[in-house]
């Protein structure tokens, strides 16, 4: 193939769509860090799949309005930074590509030179022996490659590309020294060159099919099923038994990308599922219908029920959108003055998208997002690029200590520039740990973790294991208070019991002169989260 035309990347980027979700659960394997939450081949995968979704959506087969179509669809899916990093690739290639209708080797290969470099720009402070270095390695090599090939097709493009991202993954560890010692190589870019290797197939006749089951049902309910939106209002026995992250959890059972939005007794609510009678009967148990609007996937979706039309003369000054999972933490947050949740963590980094219809539903001239997770951060701040008519302000919270910190000293009567200031320096006076398990042998900072060992996260940094959960909390709380430290804030995990939380309670009140705040968070994973100040 010496050119590709509009239909041709439409069924490549299939292939390559296909080959990462048949390999999303060996990259997931490649996380570092042994917890059980390695999320970067799913968060590839769900960004990949969102962005050819949109494109078997659009129906078009003219490239320039593929590349847009695909762009604009992997930047509202985009999960966690692979997933983002994902999207600013093939943002960057969609503006290379401009008007063109056709692609031969060198103009494909300068688009992919210019997404690598839109990926750099995208990231503050690029780490080298991660995607953004397999993506530039392999797009200089095989771009060099066709310069010094004039005659070169596009299959021969390709087979240098997949070759120099492969030798790239390869020397990872030898850039990033954590990756060597867990012996692995960067889970981002092994699930780069996943797509890279799909698009290979394809040029060589042999494009891949999906082959799990899941991926096929996930495909049939965005092809074939509907998007169901409507607005509840609680009766009075609805309202008792309302509970936020139970009634979210059952929408996801039914369907994909549940929204749920709360504002005193109504409850807003939008998913995709293939049996719309059952979300319906699920919703109505609660109360009654104030809105309804069922749309198959198939087609063209009208304009949403849920977004408000506001006179400005109505917004709020502010409005807070905080991210947690567990039922306790989404309630403490709400009690903290937050007007929407997203529903998300370290095992479920939520989407662009996500953050975006967040926005939408907070009636507010600045609002405040607190991703409360590294991996979060990036899929936030795109969510500001695309929103033009609100002040977005994203402060970068790395845990829920430090986004529960930024809540509490938050001021509806300050300035926005003074409660930015006061929040971030709230949020540089918390110190994080946390308490997991580990799901598999490997080592890591000198640490040796055996599967099955509780582990001690000070901030980002795995600090100890213990084969006893509560040993290993009381170890970590040891060396995370110090003589300046005045408040710990101890926040109980799905796996904890309240009698694991009274006697660790027990033991830093008498280990050390600090007030303690105990919380139920009901957060999965972590069986106690510890914020100290």
């Amino acid at each position: 193939m010496d050119h590709m035309n509009g239909k041709q990347f439409r069924e490549m980027l299939e292939s390559g769509c296909n080959n990462l979700n048949n390999h999303k659960k060996e990259v997931d394997a490649l996380n570092v860090f042994p917890v059980p939450d390695g999320d970067t081949g799913t968060n590839m995968s769900l960004t990949f799949s969102n962005g050819v979704t949109e494109v078997r959506k659009a129906g078009s087969e003219a490239l320039p309005i593929v590349a847009k179509t695909l762009s604009r669809g992997l930047l509202m899916g985009a999960r966690g930074n692979s997933g983002v990093i994902t999207s600013q690739i093939f943002r960057g290639f969609y503006q290379a590509v401009g008007d063109q209708t056709e692609l031969d080797a060198a103009s494909f290969s300068a688009a992919m030179k210019n997404g690598s470099k839109m990926a750099y720009k995208a990231v503050m402070r690029p780490v080298e022996g991660t995607i953004l270095t397999v993506v530039r390695e392999s797009c200089d090599a095989a771009d060099q490659y066709v310069q010094e090939h004039p005659e070169s097709t596009m299959k021969d493009y390709m087979d240098a590309l997949c070759e120099a991202a492969d030798a790239s993954l390869s020397k990872t560890p030898d850039l990033l020294p954590i990756l060597k010692e867990a012996k692995v190589v960067d889970s981002g870019g092994c699930g780069l060159l996943r797509i890279f290797e799909g698009f290979r197939a394809y040029l060589h006749g042999t494009p891949v099919s999906e082959s799990e089951a899941g991926v096929a049902v996930e495909r049939q309910a965005e092809e074939n099923g509907y998007q169901v939106e409507f607005i509840l209002k609680l009766s009075e026995h609805g309202a008792n038994k309302f509970r936020e992250s139970r009634f979210r959890d059952s929408l996801r059972g039914l369907g994909d990308h549940a929204t749920v939005m709360i504002r005193e007794d109504t409850v807003k609510v939008r998913v995709n599922t293939l049996k719309p009678g059952d979300a319906l009967n699920y919703g109505q148990r609660y109360g009654e219908f104030e809105k309804l609007q069922i749309s198959p996937l198939s087609q063209t979706l009208p304009e949403s029920i849920l977004e408000e039309k506001t006179n400005p003369k109505d917004l709020a000054e502010y409005g807070i959108i905080t991210v947690c999972a567990g039922e306790g933490l989404e309630k403490l947050f709400r009690e903290y003055r937050a007007d929407a949740i997203v529903s998300g963590g370290q095992t479920m980094n939520p989407s662009t998208e996500d953050f975006v219809q967040a926005i939408k539903s907070v009636q507010a001239r600045h609002i405040f997002i607190l991703p409360n997770n590294s991996n979060i951060i990036m899929a936030a701040k795109q969510a500001r690029e695309v929103t033009e008519d609100k002040d977005i302000i994203v402060l970068e919270t790395k845990s829920i200590p430090q986004g529960l910190s930024a809540c509490i000293v938050f001021n509806p009567q300050e300035s926005c520039e003074n409660n930015t200031a006061a929040m971030m320096e709230a949020i540089r006076g918390v110190r994080t740990g946390q308490i997991t398990y580990a799901i598999k042998d490997t080592s890591v900072d000198g640490t040796e973790i055996h599967e099955g060992d509780y582990m001690g996260i000070f901030d980002k940094d795995i600090v100890l294991t213990s084969r006893n959960m509560l040993d290993a909390a009381k170890q970590l709380i040891d060396r995370m208070v110090d003589e300046n430290s005045e408040i710990v804030t101890l926040i109980q995990g799905k796996d904890a019991s309240d009698a694991d939380t009274e006697e660790l309670q027990k033991y830093i009140e008498a280990s050390h002169e600090v007030d303690v705040d105990v919380e139920k968070g009901g957060q999965p994973v972590y069986s106690f989260i510890i914020g100290v100040e």
